[in-house]
């Protein structure tokens, strides 16, 4: 029997990780949740796939520390075995500032998730999943987003910036492993429904602004989801350095 494919979704206890750990399910991956501080809310992402039938694992991990990154993979290594999909789900921000108000602790803080954690989570992934090293191939997801593009003036132009490395290293790193059996690509998510708002100070900040995103509305995680399962399948086997926008034509 074919043994089953391995998710790793950083950041996976809510929002788009939470929904991305459970669609990955639905479509037949073993799934390790990791989360950082909320372990309720992990445990609860995986009993809901347990009671799917799936099976998941919930591991905790602070992806900006190399040593604690190092762990996480070890421990998948073991609990489930090789990974063969890594989403780079897990990033931050913080309270709504203008960049003359920003400091130094919040920069260094929303770059040493959003940036260095994704570098050095999909470091470990290709050390499995390279052929160069003896690995059998796998595709990773880097979740970006809309912010990238628009740069989020008056509020988040910190995480947009982060962001900003997001695309640029999705676009490096597809081209440095595309022959050896690795697929990078990414998503590039809007504003969507999730907590994320609230972390900016602003809970019905979808409300205020789906006047001005063309669809007329926020999106919800599942479409996320959909978007991140659809790049790590063999159906965009010839897709590599690209990005979905799922942005309701914002």
């Amino acid at each position: 029997m074919k043994s089953k494919p391995i998710v790793i979704v950083t950041g996976g206890s809510r929002g788009i990780g939470a929904a991305t750990a459970v669609l990955a399910a639905k479509r037949g991956y073993a799934v390790c949740v990791n989360y950082r501080r909320d372990e309720a809310a992990a445990v609860g992402v995986v009993e809901l796939i347990k009671g799917l039938g799936g099976d998941a694992i919930a591991i905790q991990a602070d992806i900006s520390s190399e040593s604690e990154v190092i762990q996480l993979f070890e421990k998948v290594d073991v609990q489930l075995g090789v990974v063969t999909a890594l989403v780079n789900n897990a990033g931050i921000l913080e309270q709504q500032s203008r960049v003359e108000n920003i400091t130094a602790k919040r920069l260094h803080r929303i770059f040493s998730i959003n940036v260095v954690g994704s570098f050095l989570c999909a470091r470990e992934a290709i050390r499995r999943m390279s052929t160069r090293n003896g690995g059998l191939g796998g595709a990773i997801v880097n979740v970006s987003s809309g912010a990238s593009r628009l740069g989020s003036p008056n509020e988040y132009v910190d995480y947009a910036a982060s962001k900003g490395a997001i695309d640029t290293m999705t676009v490096g790193l597809a081209k440095e492993v595309a022959d050896e059996g690795i697929r990078v690509n990414a998503v590039r998510p809007g504003f969507i429904d999730t907590d994320i708002h609230a972390s900016g100070g602003e809970l019905d900040r979808i409300d205020r602004v789906k006047s001005v995103i063309p669809m007329g509305r926020g999106g919800q995680p599942a479409e996320v989801a959909n978007a991140i399962l659809w790049l790590l399948s063999d159906e965009a086997s010839y897709s590599t350095g690209s990005f979905v926008d799922v942005t309701g034509g914002k």
